[in-house]
């Protein structure tokens, strides 16, 4: 695909085909996905990222889609990227989470966009982070990134966004009790969904409780708990007005600017990993490594002595590009 002026223009003018194929560039990679994020750069920054994470069964669609309702019904413009797990047939996103939201898809000023993880770790896929910059730079208020929510260890999505709000459901009062760390420390915000069930005050006590030994001082944020039946709308003004006082907090305390920062610098760090990975496993590297493997298992030559015939063939020009 030619990624020119004209493209880019009509991808910050926010037209829904070019964003669409914007993100498969990005998807798919390579230089063509380079040049792409390259041109939009200067444009990102400007959009509020919100993550949604959580166990399996949540209702963090749900809620995601009723949140995007009454934003939209302040005015506001809502992009989503709905991390799905990977089909084990066709490789991509199982799409539960569009159809949940399926209605939203007549509003100009939403777009929603079903990711497949494709094996990553971290209920996010590996290009998550690229999509929510075509995002911000289409000129989208906000950002919100749902995971695919596949355990406790699903926590890459803390690193992508402004606020983290980690959705749990009245079932899972013992493993609150029991989380000490992972998921039930990233949440800058918590939610109790479903809350018209059983159980649910016991549930929403030990998550207060959960909560409490977090909010220590007053120059630290107070982690929020709010309690919602998403399919019911119940609670979703109350969770964005959380959202926006937590936006509030960032910006007053000036430490959204070192979210930025540390985003960036997780960005750069997989972008030269990336470029040095293809450099060494080039086609010449991984024909050698075919050919060594026979005598490594024969004993002639050692692991140690291919690692470091490895290194010595890697040649990084100037430029990652040549």
């Amino acid at each position: 695909m030619n990624i020119d002026g004209k493209f880019t223009t009509r991808l910050l003018d926010r037209d829904r085909a070019t964003i669409a194929r914007a993100i498969s560039v990005v998807e798919a990679g390579g230089d063509a996905a380079y040049r792409l994020l390259d041109s939009i750069h200067a444009r990102t920054g400007r959009a509020y990222r919100v993550g949604i994470t959580g166990p399996p069964g949540a209702g963090k669609s749900t809620l995601a889609g009723e949140v995007t309702r009454t934003l939209r019904q302040a005015g506001h413009s809502v992009a989503i990227i709905a991390v799905d797990p990977t089909s084990p047939f066709t490789s991509g996103a199982l799409l539960g989470d569009r159809v949940r939201m399926a209605d939203l898809d007549n509003d100009e000023n939403v777009f929603i966009r079903s990711m497949a993880t494709r094996g990553t770790g971290g209920g996010l896929g590996a290009s998550t982070a690229d999509v929510a910059d075509i995002f911000d730079a289409a000129g989208f208020d906000y950002i919100f990134v749902e995971s695919a929510g596949v355990g406790q260890t699903e926590l890459d999505v803390r690193h992508l966004v402004d606020t983290t709000v980690v959705v749990l459901v009245p079932e899972a009062g013992d493993q609150i009790q029991a989380a000490k760390a992972g998921l039930m420390e990233i949440a800058d915000i918590f939610v109790m969904n479903k809350c018209d069930r059983p159980g649910s005050s016991t549930a929403m006590q030990s998550l207060q409780s959960a909560a409490s030994f977090r909010n220590h001082g007053d120059s630290q944020w107070q982690t929020g708990v709010i309690e919602t039946a998403a399919t019911e709308s119940r609670g979703t003004a109350e969770l964005v007005e959380e959202i926006l006082r937590h936006k509030a907090w960032l910006r007053a305390t000036g430490r959204q600017r070192g979210l930025l920062h540390k985003r960036a610098e997780q960005r750069l760090q997989r972008r030269i990993s990336e470029a040095v990975d293809n450099r060494v496993w080039s086609a010449e590297n991984r024909q050698y490594l075919a050919n060594a493997l026979a005598q490594v298992m024969a004993g002639e030559l050692s692991q140690d002595s291919v690692v470091r015939e490895i290194c010595a063939r890697i040649k990084l020009p100037d430029k990652c590009d040549e």
